[in-house]
């Protein structure tokens, strides 16, 4: 099967899914089901490339395994997470500005516009399934495999962590700014930039693997600028005391030691990086 054949293939497969998804969404008037869908669209992209492509064996299933512990991973969380609390706040702002035209807002705004990021995301995983060569592993996989492997633990532990502290009744209210959080605003959201940056790695040490530069750009763009840091914090930076504080001492993504009080306090390097 040629390279734009199973490209295809798997746009139609993103875009049944989110389109099966935005359906119930209707039915149950809650589009915070596509937060979900996004992990297992990667898997769905995945497997249907590994199970079509004709790349080297070895490179396939190294890319396969580690989005599908990623997304798979993801999805149980967010699903557990969102389980019965209703719609997620970004959304249903939306819901609220849209009216009555929101069924047909959230097909295209919502479900269509993440099949299409979520399938341009996942071309350096699907062009490094389909390379035969080198066939073998090289520097680059290896490297890829490491830097994504740190981008899971920050994503991973990021999330437990912030599990856990949403967990104790004594927290209601409160900043997190322990753990990992106490070096980034979003360490889970770092996290999983890293490991699409891991995966470009992977998919450089094939042939021209190189423009697939693009997938690792718009994830970390789309986390940082557009669906990520901006619209998580529009709304806490508001309701949550302490939290312009936090802003204050510590980085929104990159990881860093946090400022110290006096430093920001005195105006003194005051934008947070």
């Amino acid at each position: 099967m040629d390279t734009i054949t199973i490209l295809s293939i798997n746009f139609m497969a993103v875009t049944v899914m989110m389109l099966l998804g935005w359906g119930v969404s209707l039915v149950y008037r809650n589009v915070t089901l596509v937060d979900s869908l996004w992990g297992l669209g990667f898997v769905l992209i995945a497997w249907l490339t590994f199970f079509t492509a004709q790349g080297f064996y070895g490179r396939r299933l190294l890319i396969t395994m580690l989005v599908s512990v990623w997304g798979l991973r993801l999805f149980l969380h967010l699903s557990r997470r969102n389980w019965g609390h209703g719609e997620d706040p970004r959304y249903a702002e939306w819901r609220r500005k849209s009216g009555d035209r929101f069924w047909l807002v959230s097909l295209f705004k919502v479900f269509m516009l993440q099949a299409i990021f979520l399938w341009a995301i996942a071309l350096a995983l699907q062009w490094g399934q389909l390379a035969a060569r080198p066939a073998h592993l090289t520097f680059l996989d290896y490297a890829g495999l490491a830097v994504w492997l740190v981008g899971f633990y920050f994503e991973a532990v990021g999330d437990r962590q912030l599990a856990h502290f949403k967990a104790d009744p004594s927290n209601k209210g409160r900043v997190m700014d322990q753990g990992l959080w106490a070096y980034s605003r979003h360490p889970n959201y770092f996290g999983e930039s890293l490991m699409w940056w891991g995966i470009f790695l992977i998919a450089l040490a094939t042939p021209a693997g190189w423009w697939t530069l693009v997938s690792p750009v718009i994830i970390t763009v789309v986390l940082l600028k557009m669906t990520g840091v901006p619209l998580m914090e529009k709304a806490i930076v508001h309701t949550r005391p302490g939290y312009k504080e936090y802003i204050a001492r510590t980085n929104a993504f990159f990881p860093w030691f946090p400022k110290k009080k006096e430093v920001y306090e005195s105006g003194a390097d005051s934008n947070p990086r």
